[in-house]
């Protein structure tokens, strides 16, 4: 098989496990936090400071990297992997999210979407096996099925607010939008879409070199998750993904839901939530026994002076920090706050000083925070991983409170 998974260790009180998977291009330990590298570059960041930052495996995206410089571009320069000059392994993601996000501006039907290029305007319809294809030339050590994505709770219960923050289209909403048929809908495409991309894939050779993963459909509903988990894990695959989460729903939401669903898929498999998230949604999603993690926050929230600790976020824009000549984290050992440690650079860099670079426009701010940021969630996954061997979740909960507010009874208290 294109890869391997071992659990090396599991919480005697949780479902949490520490494991390894092997790839075509080196293993990653997990629970692992997979920076994104949504256009084949993590923003700001080279590929080496990446790797010091303790990435093991980067995402990348399917739909964006189709429209632009298309996959017979990269496919032509050895593949994505010497493309962006990252030696490790890499995911990418089918654009299935992509086309829920953007869904004012497309057409879905049982075939596949159509929808217009944000780059120049022209119409691409996007299939199972366009995706399979599109992954194949990428030439990602780990795919994801193209699926269905639909919104988590009814978006019609929503507020104007968390329907611009779900990134769902409103008008399409408002006409006798029925959310049960949308959820059977979504959960049966998914599955016909994934045995179109099981079949292309295996068809192709490309199945010891490749990995494919299918994703769980079904919103918040817990039965319609039922039903898909049958279906999905019915059809034998490397490893198996938590689709349809955080996109639009609270935090009580989304962990009932991971709780739920996690411990149903296959025990030996990789577990790979989607999206998420924030430190308390990866604690929680880990102790319920999933192994897989992306998300944008590092280095979106870097590129706008949002710098995480484990007590909360340090906003540096703020007049506050305009003569605050501590680092970021005193406790990080990354090149932003340490002169040495797991990130080498000429830090430690003062918050006053990180604030006057936003404050100038000056492109090293962005890069010092977000590669803060990256560095703050691989620590948080260090850290996790021994907690889970040593099983002590209250030390862990001392040492991080912003993960463990909502999840092990801690608050946080803000930086």
């Amino acid at each position: 098989m294109a890869i391997t998974f071992e659990i090396l260790e599991r919480s005697a009180s949780t479902g949490a496990r520490v494991g390894r998977v092997h790839t075509p291009h080196g293993s990653f330990q997990t629970p692992a936090f997979m920076p994104v590298g949504t256009r084949a570059s993590v923003k700001g960041l080279m590929p080496d400071l990446v790797a010091q930052t303790g990435s093991e495996i980067i995402l990348s995206n399917t739909y964006h990297l189709l429209l632009r410089p298309g996959p017979e571009l990269i496919a032509g320069r050895g593949g994505l992997h010497e493309f962006m000059r990252w030696s490790g392994p890499i995911l990418t993601d089918s654009g299935g999210y992509q086309v829920y996000s953007l869904s004012d501006t497309n057409r879905v039907t049982d075939e596949g979407v159509v929808f217009k290029s944000v780059v120049d305007g022209r119409m691409i319809e996007m299939t199972p096996e366009v995706s399979m294809e599109t992954q194949h030339k990428l030439g990602a050590d780990i795919m994801m099925a193209f699926d269905d994505c639909p919104p988590s709770v009814d978006p019609t219960t929503m507020s104007e607010a968390r329907l611009r923050l779900a990134k769902t289209a409103t008008a399409s909403y408002k006409r006798g939008y029925d959310h049960n048929v949308r959820l059977d809908e979504s959960n049966e495409r998914t599955v016909r879409w994934l045995e179109r991309c099981a079949q292309f894939h295996n068809k192709s050779g490309r199945a010891e070199t490749q990995a494919l993963f299918g994703i769980v459909q079904g919103g918040a509903d817990l039965e319609k998750r039922d039903w898909s988990i049958e279906r999905i894990c019915a059809i034998e695959l490397p490893g198996y993904a938590i689709g349809g989460v955080a996109v639009g729903e609270g935090f009580p939401d989304i962990v009932r839901v991971v709780e739920y669903v996690a411990p149903k898929l296959p025990d030996a498999k990789p577990r790979y939530l989607m999206g998420v998230g924030y430190e308390r949604d990866l604690v929680a999603a880990v102790r319920a026994g999933c192994d897989m993690f992306d998300c944008v926050l590092p280095t979106r929230n870097g590129r706008n002076a949002n710098a995480f600790t484990p007590t909360g976020q340090v906003r540096l824009k703020n007049a506050k920090f305009a003569e605050d000549d501590r680092p970021i984290d005193e406790g990080c050992d990354c090149a932003a706050c340490s002169a040495s440690g797991a990130c080498v650079g000429a830090g430690p860099f003062s918050r006053a000083y990180l604030r006057h670079l936003f404050q100038a426009g000056e492109m090293l701010g962005p890069i010092l925070v977000s590669l803060h940021n990256v560095r703050h969630f691989q620590r948080l996954m260090l850290d996790i991983r021994g907690t889970i061997r040593d099983d002590d979740w209250s030390a862990f909960a001392r040492r991080w409170p912003v993960a463990a507010a909502g999840v092990l009874g801690v608050a946080s208290s803000g930086a």
